[in-house]
């Protein structure tokens, strides 16, 4: 398993990933970063969110949900493992646990809750604050073992699942992904909503209806559909082979595969390359 120093460094994107009916929906563990929103409803095996993030919706998960201090979520939380809930969270519907509840204090939840085991009142520590400290000071003296039997411990990690990780400020809704940060789609997913990174990456088989903006290069794979226009400040924009752009692209250079469509206008200020190998996810050739 290889970990980077800091877990929530770009927002990361698993394989299949939807939205459905306004629900982000994922098969493995969601990682939020403190002070974001989340427009939508969640529903994912494990939750966990930093201080002061804010659902638009319900959190469905499957495993354990965490949620640190002045969370807010504007829906029902569904938890199917243990639940652990920092000091003034607000819950606008109902809280239902089907393990062991760990509250602390000031926690409003609008229409009650029900926990199947323990329930303990108090005011704990902020659950992710802990733990990003605990698994930062792992790698930072050298335990790499020990920071992965924590993932593993925590969120019940398998290799055909990687998390959806969203940075800390990030705001995520219908309308635009916007984040200070990388930002890496993976493949046969389905998103709507404009994409706003410090550089982007879409893997094979990917529709996303919304644009595609970066200061850095943007990478679109194989197969992939973007029903929006694709822009960059200075990077290089690449085009694999079947991807279709049906907006327009604007950038510093462009690498444009074969068989890849582009249905608006090219404005490209430096090199033009056509008929050019796509490139993998992270930039690099194929």
């Amino acid at each position: 398993m290889s970990l980077r120093p800091d877990p929530l460094s770009e927002l990361a994107i698993p394989d299949g990933t939807v939205v459905e009916e306004h629900d982000l929906v994922v098969d493995g563990d969601v990682l939020v970063g403190g002070q974001s929103t989340i427009e939508f409803g969640v529903r994912g095996r494990n939750v966990v969110a930093g201080e002061r993030t804010r659902f638009g919706g319900h959190i469905e998960a499957e495993g354990d949900c965490r949620l640190d201090t002045w969370c807010r979520v504007a829906d029902d939380v569904l938890v199917g493992g243990d639940a652990y809930l920092g000091e003034r969270i607000e819950i606008d519907g109902q809280l239902v646990v089907g393990g062991d509840l760990d509250i602390g204090d000031d926690v409003q939840i609008e229409e009650g809750f029900e926990a199947s085991g323990w329930i303990v009142i108090r005011n704990p520590m902020p659950t992710v604050v802990f733990l990003f400290m605990y698994l930062t000071h792992l790698l930072r003296i050298g335990e790499n073992d020990a920071a992965g039997e924590l993932v593993e411990e925590l969120f019940d990690e398998d290799e055909e699942s990687d998390p959806l990780t969203v940075p800390q400020g990030a705001t995520v809704s219908d309308d635009a992904w916007r984040v200070s940060a990388p930002a890496r789609i993976g493949r046969d997913c389905r998103l709507h909503g404009n994409i706003r990174a410090e550089s982007i990456a879409v893997d094979e088989e990917t529709e996303i209806f919304g644009s595609l903006r970066a200061r850095g290069d943007v990478s679109i794979a194989e197969r992939t559909t973007v029903h929006g226009d694709v822009t960059t400040r200075s990077g290089t924009v690449t085009v694999g082979d079947g991807a279709r752009v049906w907006g327009d692209i604007s950038c510093e250079h462009l690498e444009l595969a074969r068989d890849a469509t582009v249905d608006g206008t090219i404005r490209a200020r430096g090199e033009v390359q056509t008929g050019v190998l796509p490139s993998d996810p992270d930039g690099s050739p194929q």
